[in-house]
């Protein structure tokens, strides 16, 4: 009896101190979301032991327009159903001015991914259709699954609709290549989502921002492990789009996984 009242003290100890420490790492975050005033949630999953902290709970579970980050589902879809054949194919540009220099030329998904070249992908999204790309969506279970409206313009401006918490797990699904894509296809997307790279950590991610709605996810890779993060922000004008990365990158330095 003496024994069994040992371990349960010993667990009780165990469960107070892991919860103080994730209530340290919430203190220490939303000291940072104070500084820059955004009103914002931020999850980070630690893949070595499957921790998971959160800041801002209630928000977490939230869903919103995924805007740009559905550029990573809809590279593996239109490679998939052969929309395009490779990241390296290129769409030709119309020759009208679409708003920012950087997209006014030919791209292929290599080049248009790190820019978040939105008429590429409105275009891949034409050429992979909407049955497919509702069979898709539905297969990998991606947030609400509606795409009711424009096939290249849902994701922007539609129904579609997706959580912080459901960005964890779609990410953790890709890392593990455990999408419904063939292998290669998931490494390759993984590669092309590169933004950031050392010589101790890799950083893979895509941001999105529409509708007042600012997004950046991704995973971050270090000799020490793997973590996934996604953070959902209110824009209330466009010079807050920085904070995005801003703010992950705080928190990644703040937890000692890069510096």
């Amino acid at each position: 009896m003496n024994r069994l009242l040992k371990i349960l003290n010993i667990i009780l100890v165990f469960i107070i101190l892991t919860s103080c420490g994730h209530n340290e790492q919430n203190k220490k975050w939303n000291k940072i979301f104070e500084k820059y005033k955004i009103n914002g949630t931020f999850i980070l999953k630690n893949l070595s032991n499957n921790q998971l902290t959160i800041y801002n709970k209630k928000r977490s579970d939230s869903s919103y327009l995924p805007a740009s980050t559905f550029k990573i589902l809809n590279s593996m879809i239109a490679l998939q159903t052969s929309a395009i054949k490779s990241v390296d194919d290129t769409i030709k540009w119309d020759g009208k001015d679409k708003g920012w220099k950087l997209w006014n030329k030919d791209q292929t998904m290599r080049t248009a991914m790190p820019i978040s070249c939105v008429w590429f992908y409105q275009d891949l999204a034409r050429r992979i259709g909407k049955e497919k790309m509702q069979k898709w969506i539905n297969k990998v279970n991606y947030g609400n699954r509606k795409i009711e409206k424009e096939i290249d313009n849902f994701w922007l401006e539609g129904d579609l609709r997706i959580s912080a918490n459901e960005q964890i797990s779609f990410i953790e699904k890709l890392i593990n290549n455990e999408l419904p894509f063939d292998k290669q296809i998931q490494e390759t997307v993984k590669e092309i989502m590169i933004t950031d790279k050392n010589k101790t950590y890799t950083i893979h991610s895509k941001t999105g921002w529409t509708k007042n709605i600012g997004w950046n996810v991704g995973y971050v890779e270090t000799k020490q492990g793997k973590w996934i993060f996604a953070m959902n922000m209110d824009i209330i004008n466009k010079k807050d789009t920085k904070f995005r990365k801003m703010i992950t990158y705080e928190i990644l330095k703040s937890e000692k996984i890069i510096e």
